[in-house]
């Protein structure tokens, strides 16, 4: 199915067709799935959140919603930003069980397009993606929809509707901030949640 199909889909979905949402998941899920298990590459192994689950979970978040989704690209982003949020709640769940734990300070020196390290940090990485989100809101964006989306420079400056060298300068500009931030805010720093 093309983009325009997913978007009339989506539109239709917004508008309280309930058969939209039946024709859409099919053309959706691999693609949530992918972007599910981009996210959960990063976790601890003892994670008993299973993509599968993760995708069943945002898709109902985001359909309990009356978000309209004016294009595929703003779908994905979406609902990747749903599992980002349920991935960190499941974090805080356990680290306030726990603790500490085994967890590993994150770093955004080698930042790359998809979360691939073991024992991600999400609590951290939330943290710091918060704190830039408050100073340059487009930046972390570009990250969400880089780091979790797996979006492409082109594809993440179309969706967000600005040139590749802004989402290149964007993005350059966010691994600096963040690394700098991380550095000065460990996981020791962080404020107790209770």
């Amino acid at each position: 199915m093309s983009s325009p199909d997913i978007t009339r889909l989506l539109q239709a979905l917004g508008d309280g067709d309930d058969g939209a949402m039946s024709s859409l998941v099919p053309f959706v899920y691999d693609e949530l799935r992918a972007i599910a298990v981009r996210h959960m590459a990063g976790e601890q192994r003892r994670h008993t959140l299973q993509p599968t689950a993760l995708v069943h979970e945002a898709f109902v978040r985001l359909v309990g919603t009356e978000q309209q989704f004016g294009s595929r690209a703003h779908f994905f982003a979406a609902a990747s930003e749903a599992m980002r949020r349920i991935l960190v709640d499941s974090a805080r769940r356990v680290r306030a069980e726990k603790r500490g734990g085994a967890h590993r300070r994150v770093t955004f020196a080698d930042l790359t397009e998809t979360p691939a390290e073991p024992g991600l940090d999400l609590l951290e990485l939330d943290a710091a993606l918060a704190a830039f989100e408050a100073v340059h809101e487009r930046g972390a964006e570009v990250v969400k929809l880089r780091f979790f989306v797996g979006l492409s420079h082109d594809e993440a400056a179309e969706a967000l509707g600005v040139s590749a060298r802004t989402v290149q300068r964007d993005w350059d500009y966010a691994r600096a901030w963040l690394q700098r931030y991380m550095e000065q805010h460990g996981a020791d720093d962080e404020p107790d949640s209770n």
